[in-house]
């Protein structure tokens, strides 16, 4: 039986790295997609398996990804699974910050995942699945995440499209909305958001977070992996929200 690859963008750290690690147990070649090649080619060699390879790619630059696409193409033909688990977390006001870094949020995340889609999908298999990482900031608004939510919530509906448009050949596509994570975005110029009295008030202290602690990497890697496996073969289209009961609180 032929090996299924997987081609995660962001798997060089967090969430992706989680993904990665998973795919791999489970038997996967894994193409990592990282804008920082030495660190993807780290998480490689530490995955099980082998055949593994990373990729430099920065989703804002057509020419990287292009570049992936046609070592796809020319070395193992197509691939079974798109995750897209890219992100940049930069707080800053909807009215008084540089157009420029406000914008870059929609650059990396938006039309970062038109842009792989656009490329890469051709070269998924029929009956294949993508799975793009959203977040609980698709429909919450928190002080000076205004382009970061915009992103997240676009994504979801640009993932809803691909459902659409690409049922004719059996690809399933969905997102995943993961709560607080601990993973390098949690940690600020104040330091480790997860571990700080106002996140222990707010959310533990008062209940607003019903399991009490923040989620791990692993735990959304899993959903991910239900996501791209036969269980989940009449999903599509669909939102899991991994946050602990987060959002079923007020």
């Amino acid at each position: 039986m032929e090996t299924k690859k997987v081609i995660i963008l962001g798997g060089s750290s967090g969430i992706g790295k989680a993904t990665a690690d998973r795919f791999a147990k489970e038997g996967y070649r894994v193409f990592i997609g990282s804008s920082n090649r030495r660190k993807g080619n780290d998480v490689c060699a530490a995955l099980v398996g082998e055949g593994h390879r990373a990729f430099e790619v920065d989703v804002r630059n057509s020419e990287h990804i292009g570049e992936l696409a046609k070592w796809i193409e020319t070395e193992v033909g197509g691939f079974d699974v798109l995750v897209n688990s890219v992100g940049v977390s930069q707080g800053m006001p909807a009215l008084e910050s540089e157009f420029e870094q406000w914008d870059n949020a929609l650059q990396v995340m938006l039309y970062g995942t038109v842009k792989s889609c656009r490329l890469l999908v051709p070269l998924l298999k029929d009956g294949g699945r993508v799975i793009h990482i959203t977040s609980i900031h698709r429909n919450r608004v928190e002080n000076g995440s205004s382009a970061y939510g915009m992103a997240k919530a676009a994504i979801t509906q640009f993932t809803r499209s691909l459902a659409l448009e690409l049922a004719p050949r059996g690809i399933l596509a969905n997102t995943v909305a993961p709560g607080f994570i601990c993973t390098p975005m949690s940690i600020k110029a104040h330091g480790n958001e997860l571990e700080s009295d106002w996140f222990r008030d707010n959310y533990i202290k008062y209940n607003h977070l019903p399991l009490k602690r923040p989620g791990m990497p692993e735990e959304v890697a899993g959903v991910v992996w239900f996501l791209a496996g036969s269980d989940a073969s009449y999903m599509t289209g669909s939102v899991v929200t991994v946050d602990g009961g987060l959002m079923i609180t007020f």
